[in-house]
């Protein structure tokens, strides 16, 4: 499996981005993508997740009702819609599938990992 991460970019604080994530290879029911992301001088976090058989998903507090994680199951692709950005957000976002997750924000149950896009966000 790979990912392939896009979207990201230069923005003012308020403004909005949309990440992408496509997967090819193959990809099971079971299967579950998460939204990371690691800001210069600190350690990665959690940031959304969504299962790809059920739709449901999970969002950390920091990003709860700015961020809107959905996927596109034909297309082997998810969405990070980022509304209302601060220069907190600012950060390298990576997206990570795993199986069988039922910790979503724990990094180590993801198995393959995209190459990161960088959000930068300006006051």
């Amino acid at each position: 499996v790979q990912l392939q991460a896009s979207g990201g970019g230069l923005v003012q604080a308020g403004e909005s981005l949309r990440l992408s994530c496509a997967a090819s290879g193959r990809t099971f029911g079971s299967d579950a993508m998460g939204w990371f992301r690691q800001a210069p001088g600190k350690e990665r976090e959690f940031v959304a997740a969504i299962s790809w058989s059920s739709g449901s998903t999970h969002y950390a507090d920091s990003v709860e009702g700015r961020v809107t994680i959905s996927r596109d199951n034909g297309k082997s692709t998810v969405y990070l819609q980022m509304n209302s950005l601060k220069p907190e957000d600012t950060a390298v976002y990576y997206c990570a599938l795993g199986r069988y997750i039922i910790n979503y924000s724990d990094d180590g149950r993801y198995n393959y990992w995209g190459q990161g896009t960088l959000v930068t966000v300006s006051s």
